[in-house]
């Protein structure tokens, strides 16, 4: 089988372990050690430790206390320390970005192989900790080597472990296939291998974690050395598609969305997706309420005859009362003509708020009562707004059918307890929704 140009693929590999090595303490000499114990080593032979026998031999351990809850909550400090960035959470785990850049549990900090009284810290530079060993065979051995530091994490939507190179010297560690052209004449455009990496996990199947074999030699790759160290396996966060950490994303999305949504009176004919307008409402329905209630309603006019009938009656009423304001005729029909965005939108949900919950006083306290309902009506009309725009979806509020209220509980068959919040037009955005600037609270903003 002959060898492709610039691949790293063998025709045969060995994984051998390196047996009989000591129990390393802070201020051991590690090149010795191996050297002692690797006299067989071969040029192009690649040099796989686990990063504990590193974090041992170079002082990276940390006095802990033997019991459990005091050794949890130093750990936890530790963590802390060692955290450049908190990515996700759940319960007491966390899944960080170390100051190594690399993201994993706990920021590497590991109770595990080490003594009861202590915990360990990842080497400070695993890429200089691999280049040193790496000078040190050269010079104890005569041999030119490849060296891979490793440590254990789990992988994004995959269940279980495995190992992978946090540190490198003396190997290309991302082989690109880009330019190449595979066995059925097809182009590879973007495939990149991480060959540090299958080093790593491969040299694990004969290391293991209980076997005390901390070391383990990869012979039969054909090894390149372009200057390239395991912290080039690190995604740039500009380039990272999951790179905003939970309380990130959140606070990110809960201000874009606010940001985002803006009136919008032009939409796409593209379809509505039911499941997020769904979404959306359910979010609305979490606005606070008086009295630990959920008052708010929303009616969806899906059946276009039931929309054009509520909307039809509305539009009389509306008509009534501005003739009977004594409106011109040309502003009569300018006004009734904003209320079409309410046929013309793709979807059209009806804003209301009951008075379930609501207490009666008997006195000035009841109109109290009422406004106090009504505000909490608005909150969840524009948390309407927010999560629609969340959702990408572009949205308007029209507050005419306040004034109809009457109307539109008759043409809907709805109890007489509905108060009307207005109607919001839904669509898909005409162009995709950008966030706005935020305003300057100027003269809005009273602080006292």
């Amino acid at each position: 089988m002959s060898e492709p140009v610039g691949d790293h693929a063998a025709d045969r590999l060995e994984i051998l372990p390196v047996t009989g090595l000591p129990e390393f303490r802070p201020g051991d000499d590690l090149t010795a050690a191996l050297a002692d114990r690797l006299g067989w080593l071969r040029d192009g032979d690649v040099v796989v430790v686990t990063s504990k026998v590193f974090s041992k031999v170079e002082g990276r351990l940390v006095p802990a206390p033997v019991d459990d809850e005091e050794r949890d909550a130093l750990r936890r400090r530790l963590v802390d320390q060692e955290t450049e960035r908190v990515v996700a959470r759940t319960g007491k785990t966390l899944i960080v970005a170390g100051k190594l850049g690399i993201v994993q549990a706990a920021a590497g900090i590991d109770g595990s192989n080490v003594r009861r009284d202590e915990l360990a810290l990842l080497p400070a530079d695993p890429d200089a900790s691999a280049a040193g060993l790496r000078a040190g065979l050269r010079e104890r051995l005569g041999v030119d080597v490849g060296v891979v530091v490793t440590d254990t994490l789990g992988r994004s939507w995959r269940v279980g472990q495995t190992d992978i190179a946090i540190g490198a010297a003396g190997l290309t560690v991302l082989h690109g296939y880009g330019g190449a052209v595979d066995g059925q004449g097809n182009d590879l455009v973007v495939t990149e291998i991480a060959v540090a990496d299958e080093i790593a996990a491969a040299a694990d199947l004969v290391k293991g974690k209980l076997g005390a074999l901390p070391v383990a030699v990869v012979r039969g790759m054909t090894l390149s050395d372009d200057g390239s160290t395991a912290r080039d396996l690190i995604r740039p966060i500009e380039n990272d598609l999951f790179r905003l950490g939970t309380a990130e994303a959140i606070a990110r999305g809960r201000g874009e969305a606010v940001l985002l949504r803006r009136s919008t009176r032009d939409f796409a004919p593209d379809p509505v997706d039911a499941d997020a307008l769904r979404r959306a409402v359910g979010v609305a329905l979490t606005a606070p309420a008086p009295h630990h209630s959920t008052p708010f309603r929303f009616v969806w006019l899906r059946d276009p005859a039931r929309r054009s009938a509520v909307l039809d009656a509305l539009r009389e009423r509306w008509r009534a009362d501005l003739e009977a304001d004594g409106r011109p005729a040309e502003e009569v029909a300018r006004r009734l003509a904003r209320g079409d965005l309410l046929r013309r939108a793709p979807e059209l949900v009806l804003a209301f708020r009951s008075r379930a919950g609501m207490h009666a006083y008997g006195d000035a306290r009841d109109a109290a009562e009422r406004d106090m309902f009504t505000v909490a009506g608005g909150a969840a009309v524009q948390s309407l707004l927010v999560a629609l725009a969340a959702e990408g979806l572009a949205s308007c509020w029209v507050g005419s059918t306040i004034f109809a209220a009457d109307v539109a509980r008759a043409a809907l068959g709805l109890p007489g307890d509905w108060e009307a919040l207005g109607a919001v037009a839904v669509g898909v955005p005409v162009e995709p929704l950008t966030p706005r600037a935020p305003r300057d609270p100027g003269d809005a903003l009273v602080e006292r």
